[in-house]
């Protein structure tokens, strides 16, 4: 039985329209963005289908476009509507912190940093750069690869830093491996970058490593 002949209150859209998107299920809500199933399956059961196979809803999100077009139901134009979503979400979180005080919205921070960090399949170094009352002025990845302190230039954060007019700065980078907890290196390198900007009174307000479902800020641990 199609989803138009189910009572009108289990239905997925009309659900979310008289009770919210957060009263809805994984399968319900990606639903919604398929639109239609398949021959014998409505867009639920194919929703179920596909959370099953790609093992849960941000494994589905994050698989690379080969892997999504590959399974039933799906391709690109699914892909490239998919991507798009995902890009507003970002943008969305990003125009938030433009409209206030980094500091005031820590959790809005973490956010978007692990938005933004979380699904690279490699690591990449970020930097927030903020104005003197803590404003976001840009968001920019500077470095990517394998990161020890040989990988990451201070100058060049400084340089940016001043091109930008910034007056503080909160660092990112992401652990691949899925474990945020910080590493040696990773202390190694912080210390670094906050001395070099101290030169120039740019000061590093965090840094937050970015893992599996999991972000660790040196602020919080005491580090800075």
């Amino acid at each position: 039985m199609g989803i138009n002949h189910w009572p009108e209150g289990e239905r997925p859209r009309e659900k979310l329209l008289t009770m919210g998107a957060q009263a809805l299920s994984d399968a319900e809500l990606l639903a919604i963005f398929l639109r239609v199933g398949v021959q014998g399956r409505s867009a639920v059961d194919l929703a179920r289908d596909l959370l099953t196979s790609f093992g849960g809803l941000r494994q589905l999100l994050e698989a690379d476009q080969a892997q999504f077009c590959a399974a039933r139901g799906l391709g690109n134009a699914k892909f490239a509507q998919l991507q798009a979503t995902l890009e507003l979400s970002r943008r969305h979180l990003a125009s938030q912190l433009a409209r206030g005080n980094a500091l005031t919205s820590p959790a809005l921070v973490r956010h978007y940093l692990s938005s933004q960090l979380r699904h690279l399949g490699h690591e990449e170094f970020a930097v927030l750069f903020l104005d003197t009352q803590h404003r976001i002025i840009r968001y920019e990845s500077l470095f990517r690869g394998t990161l020890d302190s040989a990988s990451v230039y201070p100058r060049e954060v400084a340089k940016r830093a001043l091109e930008l007019h910034a007056g503080a700065v909160i660092l990112a980078h992401n652990h691949p491996s899925g474990v945020a907890e910080p590493s040696d290196a990773d202390r190694r390198i912080t210390e670094r970058l906050k001395d070099a900007l101290a030169l120039f009174d740019v000061r590093v307000l965090d840094h937050f490593v970015v893992g599996d479902g999991d972000v660790v800020s040196f602020a919080e641990r005491g580090w800075l």
